[in-house]
């Protein structure tokens, strides 16, 4: 399967989405940050909380839905993420009908992105090397929290 092509746009969005992450990190936290937008304006943004707030679906994608607030659609928007989503976040976004995702790696957590794509968002793959550092980092520096997240499977 193939994936969309990245824009200018994209590389700068993920940039926001990426400082989101390192709010995270800092706070010993999982560095996952994610950014909605809508015709180039940023409606929400947010970062994994899980274990700031001792809260387990507080994942970064769903943090930064949960900062945009009630919406009657998403049409029109896209979801920059900084790692690939799990199979929770992969589907907040398909029953919100968030027609784009834009990931920043999926090396360090693959995801399914070949089933999101199937499920009809275009999926934006930028294999950028800053996200794939900052959990290279944190799964260095907090390998007890990533196996309690999502790595440990």
């Amino acid at each position: 399967m193939s994936f969309g092509q990245p824009g200018e746009r994209d590389r700068h969005m993920m940039g926001l989405a990426l400082a989101q992450a390192r709010v995270s990190l800092d706070a010993a936290g999982v560095p996952v940050g994610a950014v909605l937008t809508a015709g180039g304006e940023i409606l929400a943004a947010g970062h994994n909380e899980r274990v700031q707030r001792g809260d387990p679906v507080a994942h970064g994608e769903i943090s930064c839905l949960r900062n945009a607030g009630r919406r009657p659609s998403y049409e029109g928007t896209t979801l920059y993420t900084t790692l690939s989503p799990c199979p929770m976040c992969t589907g907040a976004i398909l029953l919100f009908q968030i027609p784009r995702v834009v990931v920043g790696e999926a090396q360090t957590y693959a995801g399914d992105l070949e089933f999101l794509a199937g499920r009809g968002p275009e999926v934006v793959l930028l294999e950028d090397p800053a996200c794939v550092a900052v959990m290279r980092e944190f799964q260095e520096r907090y390998p007890q929290v990533w196996s309690e997240d999502i790595g440990g499977r």
